[in-house]
């Protein structure tokens, strides 16, 4: 099985990494919504760009059976970027990260719970040592 799924993940985690800080570099002199969309648009031209070199197309998945759920899922992300930019712009990068950082917990628990994922002690304590981790590091 290959694991390239492990790289991808590396890799997404230290682009993601620079986020907060240019973020919270950003929001010294332009409000957080414009920051959102600007840099939503950028990431728009981007795919967008790949999808074209890619030889690919969006309008078969436009009445896909799941496409209700990706409208949700862009819903969520739009609260979602709208609110951790918004705390970046009011708070410390260095408390807003952690706690945005709950994600990883909550969304492990829906792994388990609605995706029936596997549940190991190993896992249980990885889990429970970052809620201990996110917690420290933001108070």
């Amino acid at each position: 099985m290959t694991r390239r799924y492990l790289l991808l993940s590396v890799v997404a985690c230290l682009t993601y990494s620079l986020v907060a800080p240019l973020v919270s570099i950003a929001m010294r002199n332009m409000p957080s919504t414009a920051a959102v969309f600007l840099s939503n648009l950028v990431m728009l031209v981007a795919i967008g760009s790949v999808l074209v070199v890619r030889g690919s197309s969006v309008r078969p998945y436009l009445r896909h059976q799941y496409s209700p759920h990706v409208v949700l899922m862009g819903i969520l992300l739009a609260i979602g970027l709208l609110s951790y930019y918004r705390a970046i712009a009011l708070g410390p990068v260095s408390v807003v990260v952690p706690i945005f950082g709950l994600f990883i917990v909550i969304s492990s628990f829906v792994g388990v719970l609605v995706f029936e994922e596997r549940v190991t002690p190993r896992k249980v304590a990885a889990i429970g040592l970052s809620v201990v981790a996110i917690v420290l590091m933001a108070i």
